[in-house]
């Protein structure tokens, strides 16, 4: 198990084995237009993490990994796919799809427990612990610390095993199809968030 960082994009060739691949980023907070995306960070489920750190005046251009991003033959796995999916179109200038979220997932299945953050999922799921502490740390700093690296990795570690977990869950309770709705829906939720309806329910009456 290795964590590898690149600078600005994925190296070329075979980096990463085919099949569905983990995918999580950091940006400098939590509004898409404003703040940067600076890391993504991307792991086909054998064992590696790689990190695509992105510097201040970046032409987000990463051939490689839009290339990965962008592949309709890949699965994508996501924690909050929605906030990531946004991140990247916005930036990289791909639709990140097709997706499967483990938050949403999540949701409708864990519906016992109104906890479904990452940590408490890999806590549940798979007995394992992760730490949460360099969450709000400085993404956009020119280089980042071991921490932040193995932060940034572990968000992405995790998150096929959840996968196989969670999909025999959403069978066993019949819900598969209103997930696969739910991720079908979430480039659209993504882009609607950023054109400015973010805190909009568009489905409500009012």
């Amino acid at each position: 198990m290795a964590v590898y960082l690149h600078e600005a994009d994925l190296p070329a060739g075979d980096v990463l084995a085919p099949g569905p691949v983990a995918v999580d980023t950091e940006t400098m907070g939590l509004i898409t237009p404003r703040d940067r995306l600076c890391v993504v960070q991307i792991s086909d489920g054998g064992g590696d993490e790689h990190l695509v750190r992105f510097g201040a005046g970046s032409s987000f251009d990463a051939p490689n990994l839009k290339a990965v991003l962008a592949d309709p033959a890949r699965l994508k796995l996501y924690h909050f796919a929605r906030f990531d999916l946004a991140a990247i179109h916005h930036y990289l200038g791909v639709m990140a799809a097709p997706v499967f979220c483990t938050k949403i997932a999540s949701k409708l299945v864990r519906t016992y427990t109104d906890r479904h953050g990452l940590k408490d999922l890999v806590r549940e799921l798979l007995g394992k612990e992760i730490s949460k502490q360099q969450q709000s740390s400085d993404w956009g700093a020119p280089s980042l610390t071991d921490a932040q690296q193995e932060y940034a990795a572990s968000d992405v570690r995790h998150l096929h095993a959840m996968h196989a977990i969670l999909v025999e869950r959403l069978a066993r309770e019949g819900r598969t199809a209103m997930a696969q709705a739910c991720y079908d829906f979430l480039p659209t939720r993504a882009l609607l968030d950023v054109a400015g309806w973010a805190d909009k329910d568009i489905f409500s009456h009012e």
